[in-house]
């Protein structure tokens, strides 16, 4: 491509307004969660970050090529710990709402693959997303969110967290021992008083990691695509004819909205996809019987009625297809689908167009890689076999090249192009 073809002059980026070269400013709350979701001491054995698992260059989920290529769940804080899920995309996952029924009995918003950070307790998804991994055995694994909030006000960025939140977190009394207890995996012993305090700064701590995500480094809208809308970028002709495809035959914008000049490409919705187990999953390993309900698991756990919950199992949060491609480089392998069971754009969109076309894999293929169950002309039994989604994907009748123009347009929505 050319530049004339397909990128605004430079003087015209100017007059538009647009900085060259440079992000927006954080705020300083923003700056704030930035420097929380980067501190490896708020995980047990000071070896873990939210950052760890999330990475910008990945499109904020799992870095690793070969955790990737394999069961596509990472280690936690303690060796050997592994959950059962791939790390979800936290880029624009600021803007899910509360979990609730919609008009037409849809589940709609929350956070986490089965949505149980519903934004109930602070009202905000990802505000209580925040929460989780600091507490769970399989990540950061402290033992009391008192352990925290003591970190973070010894931490370097001690000065910011009262510049933003005031110096309440001072008062707090903690034990002499507090950090020697929370390696060791005990709860901190404190008194009424100091525990409601710890209560509120845990809190402050998750809406900063929250407003850091909603920040511009998490929620830029500086994709090929955006650039497109703005006049600054001329999709090629394969891009276009993806685009058109995803809005049509491949019936993609169904459940991720393309609608908007800001479009979040999900609608915060919930779908069973039929995806085959990953055979690669620890959890799966350990348990050869495991098989993850998702939303309805959650709904069951938190006491809804069975046919409420039942509807839901195998149902997983419909994520956001921005930064969907996003890779330092060609070559690196990423993770797709909530056990990470897909292993590049080309594979999940195959697979979408393909599921009820092929045959159902037979031995010695019933738990078949995405690889090999490609190469077998065949996939997998779904891990979940209720609530299989039929009417949206399955058997597109996509042409090969059909497949791979839908795949050029997913890339062009990947941020920092401008």
């Amino acid at each position: 491509m050319t530049l004339r073809h397909n990128l605004v002059p430079f003087f015209l980026m100017l007059l538009l307004g647009i900085t060259v070269g440079a992000g927006a400013q954080e705020t300083p709350i923003q700056e704030l969660g930035d420097e929380i979701f980067e501190d490896v001491n708020l995980s047990v054995n000071n070896n873990q970050s939210c950052a760890t698992c999330h990475d910008d260059a990945w499109g904020s989920t799992g870095p690793d090529s070969i955790i990737n290529a394999g069961g596509a769940v990472y280690e936690g804080s303690i060796p050997g710990e592994f959950g059962d899920r791939k790390p979800p995309e936290t880029d624009y996952a600021t803007l899910s709402p509360v979990l609730h029924l919609d008009k037409s009995g849809t589940w709609v918003g929350g956070q986490f693959w089965d949505g149980r950070a519903t934004g109930e307790k602070l009202g905000w998804p990802a505000a209580d997303q925040a929460q989780g991994p600091f507490l769970n055995p399989k990540e950061q694994a402290l033992p009391d969110n008192a352990c925290v909030v003591y970190r973070v006000s010894v931490s370097a960025y001690a000065a910011l967290y009262e510049e933003v939140f005031g110096d309440n977190i001072f008062t707090i009394t903690f034990p002499a021992d507090t950090n020697a207890l929370c390696a060791d995996g005990q709860l901190v012993p404190l008194s009424m008083d100091n525990r409601a305090k710890v209560e509120t700064e845990y809190d402050n701590i998750a809406i900063a990691i929250a407003e850091y995500e909603a920040g511009p480094e998490e929620r830029s809208f500086s994709s090929k695509f955006d650039a497109s809308l703005e006049g600054m970028y001329k999709l090629t002709k394969q891009e276009r004819r993806g685009f058109a495809l995803f809005q049509g035959k491949g019936k993609c914008k169904l459940c991720h909205s393309s609608s908007g000049k800001q479009a979040v490409f999900t609608d915060f919705t919930y779908d069973n996809l039929g995806q085959p187990p990953n055979p690669d999953n620890p959890a799966l390993i350990e348990d050869p019987d495991f098989r993850d309900p998702g939303l309805g698991g959650f709904l069951r756990s938190r006491g809804e009625p069975e046919d409420v919950w039942r509807a839901e199992l195998g149902k997983m949060k419909v994520p956001t297809l921005r930064n969907v491609g996003a890779k330092p480089n060609p070559t690196d392998v990423k993770a797709y689908g909530h056990n990470g069971y897909f292993k590049s754009l080309k594979g999940i969109v195959h697979f979408y167009n393909t599921r009820d076309v092929k045959p159902e894999c037979v031995e010695p293929l019933t738990t078949a890689t995405m690889e090999d169950a490609i190469a077998g002309g065949c996939w997998p039994a779904p891990e979940i076999a209720e609530n299989v989604n039929r009417e949206e994907l399955g058997d597109l009748g996509l042409t090969d090249e059909e497949e791979d123009a839908i795949v050029a347009f997913l890339e062009t929505l990947t941020d920092d192009f401008f």
